[in-house]
């Protein structure tokens, strides 16, 4: 209940307890976050003024914002809103973050900033504060804020830790906006005051003279909802008090209601201050007199409405409830509100705030209006400017539907269409817009790539390929670099979902890129992923490979005659270069490309791009059997709510040979595709279930998995699964299903001539030779991946070498080979492997030993991260940039770390083992 007293020491004794409990955790340097969530006047308000009281008697600092609805289109208002009186701390933050706040509060041009550096820069910014007493953060009507600042918010109150800081946000439900972002952050639920309560509260109020059955009756329609037990007591309809009945419809329409009623019996005057209020969202006081001003109304107008209890004017506007703004604004007739809107335009300083002049002058338009199409239009950019691709959206929306001429109205909704649809809204009315033009010939491609990117994200579907590639061949004529990036995307699209119809997917998608415009001029390195994946496509894989190595090296920084300025190239297309790697078996390069990956998209502040980026260093340390640094990535996909890392998670929970853990990734991966799991992803799974079956022993199970993965439109891509189908073929009694595989494997090892690509065939010739012949083999594997990273394949080469020996009766020499394969496996955490190993160990007469304790074994995964970095000399600023948290948060798991360890400074950390 808005700027209500009567009801904050009424009941709420679990609901004030948890409100105090973390405001001493806060005190005691442990912070958290909590959504208070519940109906219109169930009290959120009341329960942030009270949190607000206890904090101020504490010694807190407290920063608030509230969320209004006719503010949702600002870009990052809301987020200003809390920060103002935090903003003398900038000066603390690191440069980059300086700048990404600056930007995204209009303070300052530059490039635009990712929405997580704004994040950590908020983080930052509000632990700096926390430093100097404790920080309370409030935000009501969380439902309200503009996208860009729910975002931002929701990226912070998740990653609170130790910054003596508290953030509490009120969220009404049910509202019609989609508010999924917060989900996750820990809910405290207000419901209605229980019976002896309410009654208390109803007696206090004393608006009307109830009998018992009318009090009742008001009891039961409020069900505990304070606000609606005051102004249904002080409204009760004239057909209660005469003892009839009025069915109520529901709790936020009845309180809307009574407000109507009670704005509409005041003199016109103050109904039109009412509504100059309602629609100007800042709420300052200087500005509702200028448009009251405007239009002849006089300062005794607002005494009415203050003194029916719905506003309030005093170092700032403020109504009673949200409901009486909503209210206002719905009862008003359309000409009326266009009346109050131009007058809010005439009094907002066009120089001071552009935006919102625009805003307000674009809603007192009735039909079309060039000039103030062309005012929104420039918003939309300064919106873009400042990063709200939302914001930017909606202003470019607005614009193309206040435009007359009806091709610049096509291409202003076109505009506005390809920004929501990055934003994640929907966009489908807009295109509808753009449709029907007039367009360009260029337009109209880029419309169609518009709609094919649409569908293709809906449904992940053959159709939308087909669409990709017609836009591809539309806009070849026209735009001949967007068309090869349209056939490179068309062509991801068909390597990520593939198709369950032979002949399409891939090969239909490599036979029409064969038409697409050859590149001139500085070659990019996405013009030679495309040129090399066609050839490959097209003309096999030992065609393909050189141009592969070519585009890899540019991606890799290794290719001189290559546009070595195209970093954007690097991080949209990095993570198909990586699996490019993986495909032609080149380790150095999977390396090179998956670092400069992680170091660009950190260097340019395109953090979005970031999942993607560790996926591939994330693989790639699980191959190379650095399990613990693989896990790391772990917490910084908790970080970022990162989907990709999934796939990480899931190879290295199937190498550690954890079938729980293992399962559960499947689980959420296959969750996470919402019913599209197409044939890369089910590829995928059945790798890691192929791997997590070989090592645990359970061949025909392995062999079940492997061959499902090896049978996708997927295996064109991805050489991964072939060595487990021969060893678990092989291991469980039918060698020859495996021929196919062993083929496949020989002939792209040979084209490669990498050492990991040759060491496993060698490997899977000796799984399928005997004698002397398969002797051979196996040393040659060993020496093979002996000379690369792949550290995993060959502890694995030794094991199966290993058990080969001991079959043979060489018990002496299988030792050797199980005593390496044991250590190996051991010291990377490949457990299932390693309990293989050492069971034919023992099979020998040898008893394996077991791993020494380390004063690091203690640690979590992400303590071992933060240790690993602290150790090369980084400063807890450093660390919690790369993490995301705040430098505060990193000295406390830094002090976790020293008592685990027990070394007592940085110095001695880098002393210990932290491989």
């Amino acid at each position: 209940m808005k700027g209500a007293t009567l009801m904050d020491f009424l009941g709420r004794h679990a609901e004030r307890a948890a409100v105090d409990n973390f405001l001493s955790q806060a005190r005691d340097g442990l912070s958290g976050a909590v959504i208070v969530r519940g109906e219109a006047g169930i009290g959120k308000t009341a329960l942030l003024q009270y949190a607000r009281r206890r904090a101020d008697a504490s010694g807190f600092r407290v920063a608030s914002s509230v969320g209004v609805e006719c503010e949702t289109q600002f870009a990052f208002s809301g987020l200003h809103q809390l920060c103002t009186p935090l903003l003398d701390r900038m000066g603390s933050l690191p440069e980059p973050q300086q700048a990404a706040l600056g930007v995204a509060f209009g303070q300052q041009s530059g490039a635009v900033p990712d929405p997580f550096l704004i994040g950590l820069a908020t983080l930052n910014l509000l632990a700096e504060a926390a430093e100097e007493r404790p920080l309370l953060c409030i935000v009501d009507d969380a439902q309200w804020l503009d996208e860009a600042s729910a975002q931002v918010l929701a990226f912070v109150a998740r990653r609170v830790a130790a910054e003596r800081m508290v953030l509490v946000l009120a969220l009404r439900e049910p509202t019609d906006r989609d508010v999924r972002g917060f989900d996750g952050i820990p809910v405290l639920r207000l419901g209605g005051l229980d019976e002896t309560d309410a009654r208390e509260l109803l007696a206090a109020a004393d608006y009307v003279p109830l009998d018992d059955g009318k009090r009742n009756h008001v009891l039961a329609e409020a069900r505990g909802n304070p606000l609606a037990l005051l102004e249904l007591a002080r409204n009760a309809p004239a057909a209660w008090l005469a003892g009839g009945f009025e069915p109520m419809p529901g709790i936020t329409h009845r309180l809307e209601d009574t407000f109507r009623r009670r704005s509409d019996s005041l003199p016109a005057p103050t109904q039109l201050l009412l509504l100059i209020a309602a629609a100007d969202p800042t709420g300052e006081v200087a500005l509702l007199w200028r448009a009251a001003a405007h239009l002849g109304i006089a300062g005794e107008s607002a005494a009415p409405a203050e003194a029916a209890g719905l506003l309030e004017i005093d170092t700032r506007v403020k109504f009673r409830h949200p409901l009486v703004r909503s209210a206002v604004l719905r009862s008003a007739a359309p000409p009326e509100r266009r009346r109050v809107h131009a007058a809010l335009a005439a009094a907002t300083n066009p120089d001071i705030d552009p935006d919102r002049r625009a805003w307000h002058r674009a809603r007192a338009v009735l039909g079309t209006d060039e000039d103030a199409a062309a005012e929104l239009v420039r918003s939309a950019g300064r919106a873009r400017a400042r990063g709200g691709l939302s914001a930017a959206a909606a202003f470019m929306e607005h614009a193309a539907r206040l435009t007359p001429d009806p091709a610049a109205r096509a291409s202003r909704a076109l505009e506005a269409a390809r920004e929501k649809h990055e934003a994640g809204a929907d966009a489908s009315e807009l295109l509808t817009i753009a449709s029907a033009g007039p367009l360009d010939t260029l337009q109209q491609a880029r419309l169609e790539l518009l709609r094919a990117r649409i569908a293709f994200h809906l449904e992940r579907d053959a159709e939308g390929q087909r669409m990709l590639l017609e836009a591809a061949k539309s806009l070849a004529p026209l735009d001949p670099v967007l068309s090869r990036e349209t056939y490179l995307r068309a062509l991801e699209a068909a390597i990520v979902t593939g198709d369950f119809r032979r002949g399409r997917g891939i090969p239909e998608v490599t036979e029409a890129a064969l038409t697409a415009p050859v590149a001139t001029g500085s070659l990019r390195p996405a013009d030679l992923l495309l040129d090399g994946l066609v050839t490959t496509f097209t003309q096999g894989y030992s065609a393909g490979v050189p141009g592969l190595r070519r585009a890899l090296a540019a991606f890799g920084g290794q290719e001189q005659d290559v546009d070595a300025l195209s970093v954007a190239d690097t991080c949209r297309w990095g993570w198909l270069a990586s699996r490019t790697a993986m495909s032609v078996f080149d380790d150095e390069m999977l390396h090179a490309v998956s670092i400069r990956h992680v170091r660009l998209t950190r260097e340019t502040g395109a953090l979005a791009a970031l999942p993607d980026a560790l996926l591939g260093q994330s693989v790639m340390q699980v191959l190379s059997g650095e399990f613990d640094r693989a896990a790391e990535h772990a917490a910084i996909a908790a970080a970022t709510e990162a989907v990709p890392l999934l796939h990480a998670q899931l190879l290295l929970s199937a190498w550690r040979g954890r079938p729980d853990e293992t399962a559960g990734m499947r689980a959420s991966i296959v969750r996470k595709a919402a019913g599209q799991a197409h044939s890369t992803e089910d590829a995928l799974t059945q790798y890691a279930m192929a791997v997590l079956h070989n090592g645990r022993g359970d061949y025909s199970a392995a062999h079940a998995a492997a061959a499902r993965a090896v049978d996708t439109e997927a295996v064109r891509f991805n050489n991964l699964a072939h060595s487990e189908l021969v060893e678990a073929a092989c291991r469980s009694g039918r060698p020859e299903s495996a021929a196919d595989a062993l083929e496949q494997l020989t002939s792209r090892a040979l084209a490669s001539g990498t050492p990991w690509g040759l060491g496993l065939a060698a490997r899977a010739r000796a799984l399928t030779s005997t004698g002397r012949t398969a002797e051979e083999h196996f040393r040659e594997a060993i020496d093979q991946l002996s000379r690369c990273r792949i550290t995993t394949h060959l502890a694995r080469t030794h094991l199966v070498y290993g058990e080969w020996l001991r079959r043979e009766g060489r018990r002496q020499d299988a030792r050797e080979q199980l005593r390496t394969a044991h250590e190996l496996l051991l010291d990377m955490g490949a457990e299932a492997f390693a309990a293989r190993a050492a069971r034919e160990l023992r099979a020998t007469g040898e008893h394996p030993r077991k791993r020494s304790a380390q004063p690091t074994d203690s640690l979590t995964a992400h303590e071992m991260h933060i240790a690993r970095l602290v150790a090369t000399g980084a400063t807890s600023r450093e660390v919690a940039t790369e993490l995301f948290l705040s430098p505060r948060t990193i000295d406390a798991h830094l002090r976790n770390i020293f008592r685990k360890t027990g070394v007592t400074s940085r110095r001695q950390l880098r002393e210990l083992s932290l491989r």
